[in-house]
């Protein structure tokens, strides 16, 4: 088990889609270090702070991922750091290059891995789509950013590079099916292992199907991390999710961010009931 070498420094001012693409169709990951100032990051865990204590406080408003872990989805308006992202030169080149110049946004949230989190079965974030299983093509794409600096004790994500073409057969329903994959594949996983270690400005693009794992938090602090979710045309992940803003937002949004923004517009924001429960991570089945 190896520790991934920090990431090199993008390609500036045109970024590389060779490069982009040689990492996503690869190792499955790739990172820009450095994209936003820490002060940026402080503001960012601020917003999530806040969101985060705002979700817990009614039913539905923050989902389990395990001991200590949480997913909470959010209003893109809420968070205000948002345009910064999604309009950041590295964020829009990969978009482009691995989805094409269509690419919609349909997810903002995060996760908190609290202390007393533990490890996480290996796992994919959803069955792996025919585009990818038949075509050999990535239609979605997962960006990271946390909000603190990542230690070895925090619980780091640990990532199997390559494993996002990985077919096999597991138990489920038919949300779940192929999404962990059986106990007699895990050495494969350990002998890939890497953990990510990102820092504050960091910013991480990854196929959601490349199998990975969130570790034991053995610190005494939480771990958030921002995650975007992006969709070419023909990918379906906006089911699964419920961006919202209000007109009076879309309309300050920059035009070329607007275009790209899935979800739907509403006259006022509503609470989010999450909805993207995955139970295979709440217990220790025996996969």
């Amino acid at each position: 088990m190896t520790t991934l070498p920090p990431a090199g420094d993008a390609m500036s001012p045109q970024y590389d889609p060779a490069q982009i693409l040689g990492g996503l169709y690869g190792d499955g990951i790739i990172a820009l270090r450095g994209a936003f100032s820490t002060s940026w990051v402080d503001r960012m865990r601020e917003d999530i702070e806040q969101l985060f204590a705002e979700a817990r406080a009614r039913p539905r408003g923050a989902l389990p991922r395990g001991p200590e872990r949480y997913y909470v989805e959010v209003h893109p308006e809420r968070l205000s750091g948002f345009v910064d992202i999604v309009s950041h030169p590295w964020f829009v080149a990969v978009c482009r290059a691995v989805l094409g110049p269509d690419y919609k946004v349909v997810e903002i949230g995060f996760d908190v891995p609290g202390p007393g989190a533990q490890d996480q079965p290996w796992h994919r974030d959803f069955p792996m789509p025919e585009e990818t299983r038949i075509g050999r093509r990535l239609n979605s794409l997962a960006f990271n950013l946390t909000a603190v600096d990542t230690t070895p004790e925090m619980g780091p994500l640990q990532i199997a590079p390559g494993t996002q073409w990985d077919e096999f057969d597991s138990p489920g329903d038919g949300r779940e099916a192929g999404m962990f994959p059986p106990r007699s594949l895990y050495p494969r996983y350990e002998a890939r292992a890497q953990f990510r270690m990102p820092q504050r400005g960091d910013i991480s693009a990854r196929s959601a199907l490349t199998i990975h794992r969130g570790t034991a938090n053995r610190s005494d602090r939480a771990r958030p991390v921002l995650v975007v979710g992006v969709d070419a045309p023909d990918a379906r992940n906006a089911e699964r999710h419920d961006i919202q803003v209000t007109q009076a937002y879309l309309d300050r949004l920059p035009q070329e961010v607007r275009r790209h923004l899935g979800g739907r517009v509403v006259e006022r924001l509503e609470d989010i009931e999450q909805a993207h429960a995955i139970e295979g991570l709440l217990s220790a089945n025996d996969y």
